[in-house]
């Protein structure tokens, strides 16, 4: 039983023909409880019931199946303005107290309201410490003030006093919606928001637009080139570029235009457009991007334009594809690129619509490698290769494809299997293939512990067989069953066995106990034999007592005299229990393979 918690809330009605005002208040009281709870109001000590007090009124509402109960003050009057207990109760199940929650209810009782002493949004540099304020403008019970982050828990440095909150040496990681929130249980929760945005700019990219109005995806003398710098600009609005060539400031002019891309189209972009290309514009030209509110190093990206820039090239080595590796190694998966400059290359997969193995869609390679650790066997496919447009030219991609083909050991059933069976009898084993790669050569052995029993290969089947047609004391062990192809193999395990499975007691015994001697009782122990037939007929049972709390086992064997059925119930009487103690009796059943699984109950004196 949870502590309960009372709610309040108030509804106000209009004036009607001027003869009354109507004010009416609900207070909701909630506990979670197994059993389900039980609730009572009290105002001060006076017990309310519905129907005592013609202002009052209580009721559960629909659909909440017992979850709460409503006190409903009517047109309030001078009496209901007093203090108000609900007890919770599950009647004493498993010795639960009963629990209680008081509301003092009175004439300034008023929702909360609140306030932040801070802007939004608030735009900070990393590193810098960060302090917001809520403070309370109303609320009667006095509201406690807790703060949130949209983004999940708020961060582990961050240090909280009442209504402030304060994160030092803020980080990107950081960011996000910060909401105060006031609570009083009265009327709906109060919340304001602020955002907190934290500077940062990355992921500088460039790429070079050969002139569009030719087919050609080579730079020329006498055409139009395009060098666009892209970056990730927080707050985007704060972000300049500025443009050098050689080191030398660039301003746009009839030849050399340098605009800015609509930010809905790609956001943080810039473009420098050589009109009517000359010898004389080759050279280093580098974009710069900066935060107007500073506190940020700037993003520097260098682009050569030269004779020497061509488009990008794209091939897989002949030896890389297809590639055969195993499950659990390490694999590299590899596109040679040559131009200049060398873009990005974009990694995915090719036969399926499946993320890569680090979980995105597209992985992207700096040096045109793709490197998986661990291989799975479920990373068996085609994957593709591509060219950027990022740090190279915006053209049509190039690609190529590499086979990655995974090998795996032979995945089999049962990998282990207990089989119970008498001597002089037969038993089959078989052990089925359901998944290899490669199964064009799968060889199979058996073997009963280290001696080799039979080897073969399958042909078109899935499964190998052995059997014994008549067990004796020294076929009987652990049989294994190794399925072998070149990535290793898959193992079928079966213990045979001739060892009887447990008794089950019998717990419903009439009358189980009776007294000889004032200190001295006597049990009638009552089991079954679970699947007698399985194995050789069950000779003798060997008996175990003890005193509870000892070491020492007494035994003694029980002969039994002929087959047991199965259901049969079997009687044994205990005689010269002491009086009150609890035994421990442990039950073996023998056959002449020897002793079986056994099984212990507890009897007491009662």
């Amino acid at each position: 039983l949870d502590d309960p918690i009372v709610t309040v809330h108030q509804s106000i009605g209009e004036a009607k023909e001027q003869f009354y005002y109507e004010k009416t208040v609900f207070l909701r009281c909630v506990a979670n409880s197994n059993p389900p709870v039980r609730y009572s109001w009290r105002r001060g000590q006076e017990v309310l019931l519905q129907g005592s007090d013609k202002g009052v009124e209580i009721y559960e509402p629909f659909f909440t199946q017992g979850e709460t109960k409503i006190l409903k003050l009517k047109n309030l009057r001078p009496q209901d303005y007093a203090n108000y207990s609900c007890i919770a109760s599950v009647r004493n199940v498993c010795s639960i107290p009963d629990k209680m929650v008081s509301f003092r209810l009175s004439n300034k009782t008023a929702p909360p309201s609140i306030k932040l002493l801070v802007d939004d949004p608030i735009v900070v540099n990393p590193g810098e410490s960060i302090t917001l304020v809520c403070v309370t403008t109303g609320g009667e019970p006095a509201p406690s003030l807790t703060w949130l982050r949209s983004a999940g828990l708020l961060p582990d440095k961050t240090v909280l006093n009442g209504g402030t909150l304060t994160i030092p040496a803020i980080g990107s990681e950081d960011a996000g919606t910060y909401s105060c929130i006031a609570n009083n249980n009265v009327g709906n929760p109060a919340k304001k928001s602020t955002n907190i945005i934290v500077r940062a700019l990355k992921k500088g990219r460039f790429w070079i637009t050969p002139d569009p109005y030719h087919k050609d995806d080579n730079i020329q003398i006498g055409r139009e080139v395009k060098i666009s710098c892209q970056v990730e600009a927080i707050p985007s609005e704060e972000l300049t570029f500025s443009w050098f060539k050689n080191g030398r400031p660039l301003r746009s002019s009839e030849r050399m235009v340098i605009t800015q891309t609509d930010p809905d189209v790609s956001p943080g972009t810039t473009n420098l457009d050589i009109i009517d290309l000359k010898f004389t514009d080759f050279g280093t030209y580098t974009c710069v991007a900066s935060l107007k509110g500073g506190g940020i190093s700037d993003i520097s990206i260098d682009v050569n334009i030269s004779s020497s820039t061509v488009p990008p090239n794209l091939t897989v080595p002949q030896e890389k594809s297809p590639l055969v590796t195993r499950e659990g190694d390490t694999i590299e998966l590899q596109c040679q690129v040559t131009g200049k400059p060398k873009p990005i290359i974009l990694w995915s997969r090719a036969d399926k619509e499946v993320a890569m193995p680090d979980g995105t869609m597209q992985t992207e390679s700096y040096d045109g490698i793709l490197r998986i650790v661990n291989v799975s066997r479920e990373m068996t496919g085609t994957y593709r290769c591509q060219t950027s447009q990022y740090n190279g030219f915006n053209v049509k991609p190039r690609e190529a494809l590499v086979q990655l083909i995974v090998q795996y050991p032979p995945a089999v059933e049962p990998t282990f299997l207990e089989i119970r069976q008498g001597q002089g009898r037969s038993v089959t084993m078989s052990c089925r293939v359901l998944r290899a790669y490669p199964t064009r050569v799968l060889t199979y052995e058996w073997r009963l512990g280290g001696r080799l029993l039979r080897t073969g290969q399958f042909d078109l089947q899935d499964s190998t067989e052995y059997t014994v047609s008549s067990l004796a004391r020294d076929t009987y062990g652990l049989y294994n069953c190794n399925i072998i192809n070149e990535a290793g193999a898959g193992r079928c395990s079966f213990l045979v066995t001739g060892k009887a499975y447990a008794p089950e007691f019998y717990y419903d015994t009439y009358n189980p106990l009776w007294q000889n001697r004032p200190r001295v009782y006597s049990y009638s122990l009552q089991w079954t034999q679970m699947n007698p037939n399985a194995v050789d007929r069950i000779l003798a049972y060997r008996l175990g007592i003890r005193q509870a709390g000892q070491q020492r086992w007494w035994e003694q064997e029980i002969t039994v005299n002929g087959n047991i059925q199965k259901g049969e119930l079997i009687t044994y009487n205990l005689t010269e229990l002491i009086k009150p103690e609890a035994y421990e009796v442990r039950l073996t059943p023998i056959t002449r393979f020897g002793e079986g699984d056994s099984t212990i109950r507890v009897i007491k004196y009662s």
